[in-house]
């Protein structure tokens, strides 16, 4: 028998998107805070595990059509890409350098490389977990 959950899916669906905020936010608070790409992609695998649970695997994946193996694969290739240019440009594998810019509407900004490595890291742990998950759920 087939339960009505209409307000554990509507509860889930507000959820979902203030986990996915604060994953971001804690993603970018971590060049300079406590956060960066690691915690950032536990955050928002957590809400992709929560649909899944509330969800079925199709409706999520008929919302969310992407594999979450290949997001993970890209991941690894952004971060080491990251360290392979440092060394393509005469520096250290991994060295990270940065600029100080100044943009029309946020003022001065920084832009670092390490930006780019910290995602790679978040897509990598966003697609590990998921992928994970969704195979413990295969098994049962």
């Amino acid at each position: 028998m087939k339960t009505n959950d209409v307000i554990l899916r509507t509860v889930t669906k507000i959820v979902v998107f203030i986990i996915l905020t604060f994953g971001v936010e804690l993603f970018l608070s971590g060049h300079n805070n406590p956060g960066g790409g690691f915690i950032g992609g536990l955050v928002l695998s957590s809400a992709f595990v929560l649909l899944y649970l509330v969800f079925d695997v199709e409706t999520v994946h008929k919302g969310i059509p992407f594999d979450f193996k290949k997001i993970a694969a890209f991941g690894v290739l952004l971060a080491v890409g990251t360290g392979v240019g440092a060394v393509i440009f005469g520096s250290s594998f991994l060295t990270q350098t940065f600029r100080e810019l100044h943009l029309p509407v946020f003022g001065n900004t920084e832009l670092a490389t390490v930006v780019l490595f910290e995602a790679g890291v978040a897509l990598t742990v966003v697609g590990v977990v998921v992928t994970i998950i969704l195979s413990i759920s295969e098994d049962v």
